[in-house]
């Protein structure tokens, strides 16, 4: 650990970092939502299946299915944001959150557990109504305020220990999250093939942009929309707060941060393995991502960010983090 200030306890680490992952997840979840209603109403009526992706896109398709049946709107909402007996509903997620900032309240700033309450006072108050009444004024508010969270972190809280615990859960979070929405617009969102090059792929994937909210950044960049350029963009940019290798390389930074170990060297199972996906990001080219396929590519990194986040709880953590119970 860090000798810059006291270490921080196994189990404030594992809430603060789990804390930040949940907020995180909750975000991106309305992203999704938000940002499929928009498309619905930008492609014909009857254009194949919209919101079954959406459930891909968060790997637990059999229990959206063995819950819901059929991937209706209202379903799928229901069950991506309201459901409690979901662990990733957004519902769930606000509400895992305030419970780890709750048993940590002594290390984070009292503006940083009062914004915690805001969400939570909010996806209560919202829960409670018609899934038709709440959207999209509600995907808005919960990205609002995942993002003043997140803007008093950085102003409230030093930059200690602490910090770096939350900036590597928010930034893992971002990458894997970055992967399956690629992934599920590559191979599953399209009907057809023949749809490809035509108005209607270049808006799906505008709105891919517009699930990471970069749009404008790419257009500033490279202009006409581009699968080849997206996928560039989103994997591979240095600079973009939400491309994979942005993510991976400040997540390398605070894990470095925490250990005190120099960057470029490792002392534990997490930094050899976040070492060598950084080194790899940093040095991969699209042509050669394309080439090999990208639905392989983004499994394989999917997986490679599974096993840093069982060495993270390995090296660091010495047990699970706090989450709503079944109908707690």
């Amino acid at each position: 650990m860090s000798t810059s200030s006291k270490p921080l306890l196994s189990r404030v680490a594992n809430s603060i970092y789990w804390m930040a992952r949940y907020i995180e997840r909750a975000e991106n979840v309305a992203r999704f939502i938000a940002v499929n209603q928009n498309l619905m109403l930008d492609m014909p009526r009857g254009y194949g299946d919209m919101w079954q992706p959406i459930v891909d896109a968060t790997g637990d398709r059999a229990l959206f299915l063995e819950h819901y049946g059929s991937a209706t709107e209202e379903n799928v909402i229901r069950f991506l944001a309201f459901d409690p007996q979901y662990p990733n509903s957004i519902y769930s997620c606000i509400l895992s959150a305030r419970e780890n900032a709750r048993s940590v309240r002594e290390t984070i700033s009292s503006e940083m557990w009062e914004q915690v309450n805001s969400l939570y006072l909010l996806i209560t108050s919202e829960s409670r109504k018609p899934v038709p009444e709440v959207l999209p004024e509600f995907c808005h508010h919960i990205r609002e305020a995942c993002h003043l969270f997140q803007g008093t972190t950085q102003v409230t809280l030093s930059h200690n220990e602490a910090w770096h615990f939350i900036r590597l859960g928010t930034t893992l979070e971002r990458a894997d999250k970055t992967t399956r929405i690629l992934d599920v617009k590559y191979f599953i969102l399209l009907p057809s093939i023949s749809d490809v090059g035509t108005p209607y792929d270049d808006i799906q994937w505008a709105a891919v942009l517009k699930s990471v909210s970069g749009l404008e950044m790419y257009r500033k960049i490279y202009g006409r929309i581009s699968p080849e350029r997206i996928v560039e963009f989103l994997v591979l940019d240095g600079e973009f707060p939400r491309a994979v290798r942005f993510c991976v390389s400040r997540a390398d930074q605070s894990l470095h941060g925490i250990t005190g170990t120099p960057l470029g060297t490792f002392s534990c199972p997490s930094e050899r393995n976040l070492g060598r996906l950084r080194a790899e990001l940093d040095f991969s080219q699209v042509d050669h991502i394309l080439k090999s396929g990208l639905h392989e590519f983004f499994d394989s990194l999917q997986t490679k960010m599974n096993t840093i986040d069982e060495c993270i709880l390995g090296d660091f953590f010495v047990q699970r983090p706090i989450a709503r119970t079944a109908g707690g």
